[in-house]
């Protein structure tokens, strides 16, 4: 059997001027590391401050030595996850996508005019160039459906959108007097010959339908008429005005 442990009487000469235990609350005299009744520690290690939240999350939640370069391990990692992001959206194609899509939010627009316009075909006193005059009373007449328009550009621009004003007229009443495109189709011709197509369908009421593009490096852009109304006649369907706008 162990024997049991002999609790030291106390000194009748300490006198009772210093810190109480905590632990007991028997005065001790200063200086002294530990109770001279239960022997309970006197002085308590101070506890660290609590970290903040975001030092919780690795890698930051090791705790360092003031000095140790813990800002600069902290700034290396950050340009490094900036540094990966940016390479990721610049080399693979959908975060070039991504990256340019979001420029075309954040950034302004401004109308480009084409520097050459040319159709397959056109009716007597409607001819392509009605189209990009800046006027809607005045159109480019296809005399049937599959007839194309097509605008080039001297320097490859950054195609954001397309807005395409239908009808003979921007008033209701001529409207509904010519013949009208209710779909086309938009062919975008890159520098690099590539060709982006894409199937627009077309409001039957007067004034501007703007698409939404998006497409880099852009040398034409192509409109093929493929459905229309108020054909009857033979009247040529009606585009008012075909405008262009590019990234500022």
């Amino acid at each position: 059997m162990a024997k049991r442990p002999v609790v030291r009487p106390v000194e009748a000469r300490e006198a009772p001027d210093g810190p109480p235990c905590p632990a007991c609350g028997t005065p001790n005299l200063p200086g002294r590391q530990f109770c001279r009744r239960c022997a309970a520690a006197l002085r308590t290690r101070e506890q660290p401050a609590a970290l903040p939240w975001w030092r919780t999350v690795w890698p930051f939640r090791r705790r360092v030595r003031g000095g140790s370069g813990r800002a600069l391990r902290r700034t290396v990692l950050v340009l490094a996850v900036a540094g990966l992001l940016f390479a990721g959206f610049l080399l693979l194609p959908v975060g070039r996508f991504l990256y340019e899509d979001v420029r075309d939010k954040l950034g302004g627009t401004a109308e480009v005019s084409p520097s050459r316009v040319t159709a397959s075909a056109a009716a007597p006193g409607h001819p392509a160039s009605a189209a990009v005059d800046g006027l809607t009373n005045r159109y480019w007449g296809a005399p049937a459906l599959g007839a194309s328009l097509t605008a080039s550009f001297g320097t490859p621009i950054r195609l954001v959108g397309v807005t395409v004003h239908t009808g003979v007229s921007k008033e209701p009443q001529e409207f509904r007097r010519g013949a009208r495109p209710t779909r086309a189709e938009l062919l975008v011709t890159t520098a690099d010959d590539e060709v982006h197509g894409k199937t627009v369908t077309l409001n039957d009421k007067p004034g501007p339908q703007t698409v939404r593009m998006g497409i880099s490096d852009v040398v034409s852009v192509r409109l093929v008429l493929r459905e229309a109304v108020g054909q009857a006649g033979g009247r040529p369907v009606a585009v008012g005005e075909v405008e262009f706008f590019r990234r500022s």
